[in-house]
């Protein structure tokens, strides 16, 4: 038996959006870094500072440009992805704000971007519907009100939530071998939660040898427990997952955090 349970995310934050998808948030938990100026926008996640420094945005991925990688086919809406963090931030004055991790593997800096009247660039992005929340086990501080903005996006059906390539699947959709080594998000019921030598597993349908599954390793256990979450209390309930299907006994999502799960309202299956 191979289902596993998941996490669920609690929303902590207070979110205020202005005008004009100009975003803030309390941002308190993030360390507080320099104050630079953008040389460049790289694509909608992505900047390079006047000092050469090349800055991810935490909590986004934005629709990707092929880079100079052969082969790489453009994913929809990512030229306009790039021109709207371009109109925000380009030759722009801006702090950096930290979280956990501040370099990446790229060597690339990760940090939310603040102008210095307080707009969240990082959510302004994701409020637009210019980009989709991206977390990590790491890096997971200010993700909640990140998801809220991205709903309210999606129910707008704002930017890339007006395209096909970006919304979520069910299930059964998901089997498809096309959403292989894809990043997707993924609404359905569960049908069961199991626990197989420690690994948490949630089944979305009766055949866990093919169906799509959800799996929370023992490493990740502690921060479901930490954020009060029991697993086995979520069968029969519908979320939202996201994150990378990979193959095993059918497409596979791990779940290394919370915030990668989302409870979902009867009246809400975006």
């Amino acid at each position: 038996m191979k289902k596993i349970i998941a996490g669920i995310f609690i929303v902590t934050a207070i979110i205020i959006i202005f005008a004009g998808n100009a975003t803030a948030a309390p941002s308190s938990a993030l360390t507080d870094g320099e104050t630079a100026i953008v040389a460049s926008v790289t694509d909608g996640d992505t900047v390079v500072l006047n000092d050469g420094r090349q800055v991810r945005l935490l909590g986004l991925q934005a629709p990707k440009l092929p880079l100079g990688r052969a082969n790489f086919i453009e994913w929809p809406l990512a030229k306009e992805s790039k021109s709207a963090l371009d109109k925000l931030v380009g030759g722009k004055s801006l702090q950096l704000k930290y979280g956990t991790t501040r370099i990446d593997r790229h060597g690339r800096v990760l940090a939310n971007l603040y102008l210095p009247d307080g707009t969240w660039i990082n959510a302004s992005m994701i409020g637009q519907g210019m980009a989709r929340v991206y977390s990590f086990a790491d890096n997971r501080l200010m993700i909640a009100p990140l998801l809220q903005l991205e709903q309210s996006a999606r129910g707008k059906k704002l930017g890339i939530w007006g395209n096909d390539f970006y919304a979520p699947r069910n299930p059964t959709q998901i089997l498809d071998e096309k959403y292989q080594n894809s990043f997707q998000i993924v609404t359905g019921k569960i049908t069961e939660v199991a626990e197989v030598k420690k690994t948490i597993y949630i089944n979305f349908g009766e055949n866990w040898r093919d169906d799509f599954t959800a799996v929370i390793p023992y490493r990740s256990r502690a921060a479901f427990t930490d954020a009060k979450i029991k697993p086995k209390d979520l069968a029969g309930k519908t979320v939202r997952v996201r994150g990378w299907i990979s193959e095993k006994n059918g497409p596979m999502m791990e779940l290394t955090h919370p915030e990668q799960l989302e409870i979902v309202n009867n009246n809400d299956s975006r």
